[in-house]
């Protein structure tokens, strides 16, 4: 079956503004180098303290044309109660094979918001699942669709500092993805609006975002930069790639 959708990168994150604020610099750049992206979000995050469920997805097209992005799926998941279940499983397996990656970026192995850890396992092990042919999906039409594994998986760093086991530098386009993240202004800081306070509605949540994104960038010689975990060893042909 001949695949419309194919991407190198699927980037998915438990709530909208996940991927924005934790790989939007790493997609930016891989796109500036013409490869493909596409972006899904498992909840509205409508138990947000901020905002809603429906405003939240207007935000996320918002930020998607912002990163100049065609494709962004919403799952639909509860927000805060999604289980690792068939069910759910079964639908990020359709998005895989809808859109074929060799690249998934997903959330955080473990964080303060306990969402993202459960996400991570649950996208992982649909990765897998979606490369066994006696799992049955179908797309849209219902047509079945093909089994597909990504070649890996990398899970961004949220709140929580977790050692990286790489980065990506993003210098270039830190400002693009500040702008992202304030696509969200139900969330982030924009003016006082009288609105409840949360952990990452300060005016100094972005500062403390660049501060992160400036202390990776530290470790490679670059203003900023994006961390990554692994789940194995990453394999290179020339020892000069890691310069």
């Amino acid at each position: 079956m001949e695949q419309e959708f194919k991407v190198d990168i699927l980037a998915i994150g438990v709530h909208p503004d996940d991927i924005e604020l934790c790989a939007a610099g790493t997609i930016l750049m891989h796109l500036g180098l013409g490869y493909r992206v596409a972006l899904c979000d498992l909840t509205q995050g409508e138990l947000g303290t901020r905002g809603s469920g429906p405003l939240r997805l207007l935000e996320a097209e918002h930020a998607k044309s912002i990163l100049g992005i065609e494709y962004r799926d919403n799952l639909g998941m509860a927000d805060g109660f999604f289980q690792q279940n068939e069910e759910n499983t079964r639908k990020i397996i359709e998005v895989i094979r809808k859109y074929q990656p060799e690249i998934v970026l997903a959330n955080a192995i473990t964080d303060r918001h306990p969402d993202h850890g459960r996400a991570s396992k649950l996208i992982s092990d649909a990765c897998f699942y979606s490369g066994l042919p006696k799992i049955q999906t179908q797309n849209a039409d219902g047509e079945l669709q093909d089994a597909w594994r990504p070649k890996v998986v990398y899970h961004y760093i949220q709140d929580r500092n977790i050692k990286a086991d790489f980065v990506v530098d993003i210098t270039p386009y830190i400002e693009q993805k500040l702008e992202c993240i304030l696509a969200y202004s139900s969330q982030f800081y924009i003016s006082d609006k009288g609105e409840p306070e949360t952990p990452i509605s300060s005016k100094s949540f972005i500062e403390f975002i660049k501060a992160k994104n400036r202390a990776y960038g530290r470790d490679i010689g670059v203003d900023f930069a994006e961390g990554f975990t692994v789940e194995r060893t990453i394999g290179v042909k020339n020892m000069f790639d890691l310069i």
